[in-house]
Parts: C-alpha cells; sequence; structure tokens
C-alpha cells in the first residue's frame, strides 16, 4: 500500500503516546499522551488507547509494547498488571478494536527499529519505568531476550537495579555509577558494533561514554513504526 499511514502507539509504565507517520517515517500527526491508567490491565489499556487515537486517521498499526511479546501475543507485562497480560492477543485484539491490522512487539525492539545503522551488531536499551533491550543484525530485529529480569547485582535484576524506582531512592550519582558498570557488562557480554540509548531515564546519564554508543530520543526512533512493516 503505497499510501499507507501508520498509526505507532508506545505504551509505558507511565504514558501511552501514539502518533501518525507517512510511508517514509515522517509524522502526519503529532505524538499525543495519555497517563497509563491504574490498574493497567487490557480492558483500561483498550480504553486509553480508543480515546488517544479517536481523531487520528491511519491504514495500519504498530505497537512496542514494554514487555514479552511472540508473534502479537503477550507473555509477560512486569510494568503494568503482569497476570492480566498473559497469553493476551494484543495484535489481533488492536485488530478488533479499530479495524485495521496491527503488529505488537517489544517497545524497544519498535525504538531500535528506527534507530539502528542497520549494518553488523547493534544493541538498542531504554533506561525508563524499566530497562528495556532489544538486538539486531544488519537491521533485523532479532527474537526478543528479556535481559532486563537477568541477574546483574546481588540477585537484582536490571530493572530493580537501574529502573526508575531505584534512581528515585538512591540519586542521580549513585545511579550513575551503577549505569556505568551496567555499560561495562554490556560491552563485554555482547561485543555489539554500536549500542544506542534511549527512554526518559537517559538525559540523566552522567558517565562517559564510548564512540559507539549514542543517546537516541524517541523521535530518533519514530519511523520504527513503519519499519515494522518491513520486517
Amino acid at each position: 500500500m503505497p499510501t499507507s499511514i501508520t498509526l505507532t502507539i508506545d505504551i509505558g509504565g507511565s504514558k501511552i503516546k501514539a502518533c501518525t507517520l507517512n510511508k517514509s517515517g515522517k509524522i502526519i500527526q503529532d505524538y499525543i499522551k495519555v497517563e497509563t491508567p491504574n490498574p493497567a490491565n487490557p480492558k483500561n489499556i483498550f480504553g486509553a488507547i480508543l480515546d488517544l487515537v479517536k481523531d487520528f486517521k491511519f491504514d495500519r498499526i504498530s505497537v512496542g509494547f514494554p514487555g514479552y511479546v511472540r508473534d502479537g501475543i503477550v507473555h509477560t507485562a512486569p510494568n503494568l498488571d503482569n497476570a492480566s497480560w498473559a497469553g493476551v492477543n494484543l495484535a489481533e485484539e488492536l485488530m478488533v478494536l479499530l479495524g485495521k491490522p496491527a503488529r505488537v512487539i517489544n517497545d524497544a525492539d519498535l525504538l531500535g527499529l528506527g534507530c539502528v545503522s542497520g549494518k553488523g551488531f547493534e544493541m538498542m536499551i531504554t533506561l525508563g519505568t524499566g530497562f528495556g533491550t532489544a538486538i539486531y543484525l544488519d537491521g533485523k530485529v532479532l527474537p526478543h531476550l528479556e535481559i532486563s529480569h537477568h541477574p546483574i547485582h546481588k540477585g537484582e535484576d536490571y530493572d530493580v537495579y537501574i529502573g526508575e524506582a531505584a534512581y528515585k531512592n538512591i540519586g542521580r550519582k549513585k545511579w550513575n555509577k551503577r549505569m556505568e558498570y551496567v555499560l561495562s557488562v554490556l560491552k563485554t557480554v555482547f561485543n555489539y558494533d554500536r549500542l544506542y540509548i534511549g527512554g526518559g531515564q537517559a538525559k540523566k546519564l552522567d558517565v562517559e561514554l564510548d564512540q559507539n554508543m549514542i543517546i537516541v530520543s524517541n523521535i530518533d526512533g519514530i519511523n520504527g513504526g513503519v519499519k515494522l512493516w518491513a520486517q
């Protein structure tokens, strides 16, 4: 469909955002957002999305979801109402809800699709409510790994160790010390060609970054919603 307009939805632990893009990945209708409802179960999330996109015109839907998603089906949603999401076919539910074809992948996977160079082995991390990760080979997103739930320090996983709650609890200086350690671990384990760092907490990084570590914004990765349909 050469004239396809893509609705891109970013479901987050604190906000749900949406915009529309043309076939080149340029914004047609700017990002708007609403607070993520509490409890963040499917019924409440779907209600928030319906309200959010009521004035948008689009031909297809791309969604970034904060959890493990496979073939459009949610398996985990640790920063939402986790248990209520297990087994939900989010792609199918949104297709019925909004009347257009939908694709759903992890939110870090989607952001990275719009940021990566497409050359070599690349990694995306997001620093937000939790810790998101995605990996790519020559621009193709590889099967999602929930690295955020792997223990990183004294039995604590990445979400607990460097998530937003940890930042608020220990403060910027100690959080950056932890991030310095985390970045050294990722560098050693993954041997990536480039590492992209996004999410709301990324702007709070004070550590010195290697030349192949790049801080990106949601706007930098905005065309991930279009590129998802070319995967």
